[in-house]
């Protein structure tokens, strides 16, 4: 028994069924019923309309049964080394307790503040150094800054 393909819709017409359109540059469509000719005639696209074959196939309708789903691939996670830390340091200090962890934090913070205060107590004591001797030796009277940049001195009004 011999079948055709809609033209539009795409669906099997059987022997005795449908209507053959043949246009004037003697191209033949077949049409399953007067629906699909008339909005073949229409110009209408079958990718837009629902219940045709080509938008089934174009939205990937009624194929879920025959393909398996895609397996996903989970993400394998890796341990790595950071400037400055070895892997094995990473894992020392992750299996740590907390409290010794804390404890650690604690005892390397308060190592920073001394090391901040005895640099700046530094700091004061050298500026005071550099304070005396510069009255010691200049007893000059207070210069402006841009004096003190080399810029020429503020000229007197001699008129009044």
């Amino acid at each position: 028994m011999r079948t055709y393909d809609d033209s539009f819709s795409g669906q099997k017409i059987y022997p005795g069924k449908g209507k053959l359109y043949v246009r004037s540059d003697n191209k033949i469509f077949r049409f399953q019923n007067g629906k699909s000719e008339s909005l073949f005639l229409q110009r209408k696209n079958p990718r837009r309309i629902a219940w045709t074959v080509l938008f089934r196939r174009q939205h990937k309708k009624g194929i879920s049964e025959e393909v398996a789903k895609k397996r996903t691939r989970r993400t394998v996670k890796h341990q790595r080394a950071i400037v400055g830390a070895s892997l094995d340091v990473i894992k020392e200090r992750r299996s740590m307790r907390p409290e010794a962890r804390s404890a650690a934090r604690a005892a390397a913070i308060k190592e920073g503040k001394e090391k901040k205060a005895a640099a700046e107590s530094r700091k004061k004591a050298e500026k005071a150094k550099s304070a005396a001797s510069a009255a010691r030796g200049q007893t000059q009277k207070i210069q402006s800054k841009q004096g003190a940049k080399g810029a020429a001195p503020k000229v007197q009004a001699r008129t009044r």
